[in-house]
């Protein structure tokens, strides 16, 4: 449907557009979507009041976004085969990124609707699924070279595991509380009149900041690497490579990609020796330049194209059990070194990013408060519950944003706060619950349909 494009006309240029504007307002609504998730302790403890609250929440989202680096951002990119990334025909990938981009707005936007906690970080990767997918359909390409498996197992494994993390974490630490304090109020609702007791107010604003700023870190690079694939597509010639690459590093990475080839070209034939032959193509553009400014603007995209093909490469030759050890650890080696030519982000990016997911933090969090800290439990949420939850998000959330693993942090601090409702005794509310399960389950088909089926519908067979 978006064939018949031309990469350089007024329509490719509009539609371009309309991605970025997307994209920022998926961010928009992970702010208010996910970081009422942090909110939730501090205003239903009374130990801060709402606008204070979502005002500190954005600030520090703000600044986990300037401060996080961009690992998580080009985990979820690398889901993606390279022709998607990079469309062999020369046009922008406008297709992945509309089907993209309306995919998981839509699944964001109809579960904050009913307010459930369902997760930013799921209907993302639900998505670039579903597009990895039907690209597969569209070529006929077996699904296990549509996808790098290996890593989409350990970002799912990750989304799986933290959830039941949040609730034995919370629930440990809140009965860890009630063993070692005698203070009863820290275990009873509070009314704003009667608000916990100082030095507990000030745990609970700081894991509340904890929270905001782990998640500006960790979620606010989803957006960063969708931005800079729109941007990419509007703009290849400024930004399809790494123009502040330092000179230094180039004849590394030249050197490396000159190693890559005959690596690569010892596995099968057909992907394998394209992707060698585009590694001497990285070779040849990057050895005699002083630097990637060097690279002519009209060869930045197909370099660009060729780094994704051998990363992707890189990536099945480190898999294979079948290659010695010391070829795998080469390839994973390789495959860092090549990468930081393609996987960056200005700070303008940085900025935009901590804007929409700040911004978004002040707007419609109303909902999923209320859930957290009303419906989940039969009774409302206390401060030794909201602390023990936000500390064990904290911890959770800020450790995944190093790593390079994307979380989530509706399901651990979600998690959290029913781990210590079951510890206190208080018990669920067996309805919204089953409630927030099942859009948690849902989240992944319901986006790998969605957007794999628009990507079907706007990329044409």
């Amino acid at each position: 449907m978006l064939d018949w494009i031309d990469p350089a006309s007024p329509a490719a240029i509009a539609a371009l557009a309309l991605c970025f504007l997307l994209v920022l307002a998926f961010e928009v609504s992970n702010g208010f979507h996910d970081t009422a998730n942090a909110v939730a302790t501090v205003i239903y403890t009374h130990s801060l009041p709402p606008i204070a609250a979502v005002l500190l929440s954005g600030a520090m989202n703000f600044a986990g976004v300037l401060l996080g680096g961009v690992a998580v951002a080009f985990t979820l990119v690398e889901l993606l085969p390279p022709t998607v990334l990079t469309p062999p025909d020369g046009n922008p990938a406008l297709a992945m990124l509309l089907a993209l981009f309306l995919g998981a707005l839509v699944w964001n936007v109809a579960t904050w609707w009913r307010g459930l906690p369902a997760s930013s970080s799921h209907a993302l990767i639900g998505g670039l699924l579903g597009i990895a997918l039907a690209e597969a359909l569209r070529t006929a390409t077996a699904p296990g070279q549509a996808v790098d498996w290996s890593q989409a197992w350990a970002v799912l494994r990750a989304l799986l595991l933290s959830p039941i993390m949040g609730f034995v974490g919370a629930a440990l630490l809140f009965r860890l509380l009630r063993l070692v304090t005698a203070n009863g109020r820290l275990f009873q609702p509070t009314t704003p009149g009667r608000p916990p007791a100082l030095w507990v107010r000030l745990l609970l604003i700081a894991t509340c900041g904890g929270v905001s700023f782990t998640h500006g870190s960790n979620d606010g690079q989803k957006s960063i690497g969708l931005i800079m694939l729109t941007v990419i597509g509007l703009m290849p010639a400024h930004f399809a490579l790494n123009v502040a690459t330092p000179p230094q590093d180039l004849p590394r990475i030249a050197a490396a990609a000159a190693q890559a080839a005959p690596l690569i070209a010892a596995g099968d034939t057909g992907s394998e020796g394209q992707a060698a032959a585009d590694a001497q193509r990285i070779e040849t553009a990057l050895r005699g330049a002083r630097q990637v400014a060097d690279v002519p603007e009209a060869d930045r995209a197909a370099v660009r194209d060729a780094v994704f093909h051998v990363i992707a490469a890189l990536d099945r030759v480190g898999n294979r059990k079948d290659r010695p050890a010391s070829d795998r650890a080469e390839a994973h080696r390789l495959h860092d070194v090549l990468r930081g030519t393609v996987e960056y982000a200005p700070d303008w990016v940085r900025l935009l990013s901590a804007l929409c997911l700040g911004g978004g933090t002040l707007i419609g969090y109303r909902r999923i408060v209320t859930t957290l800290g009303e419906r989940i439990g039969r009774q409302h949420l206390t401060p030794a519950q909201g602390a023990s939850a936000e500390l064990v998000g904290a911890a959770l959330i800020g450790s995944a944003g190093f790593s390079g693993l994307p979380v989530s942090t509706t399901h651990i601090v979600t998690s959290g706060i029913a781990g210590t409702m079951v510890q206190a005794g208080a018990g669920l509310r067996p309805g919204i619950v089953w409630q927030i399960v099942t859009a948690w389950v849902l989240t992944l088909p319901a986006t790998i349909l969605l957007s794999g089926g628009l990507f079907w519908i706007l990329a044409g067979r």
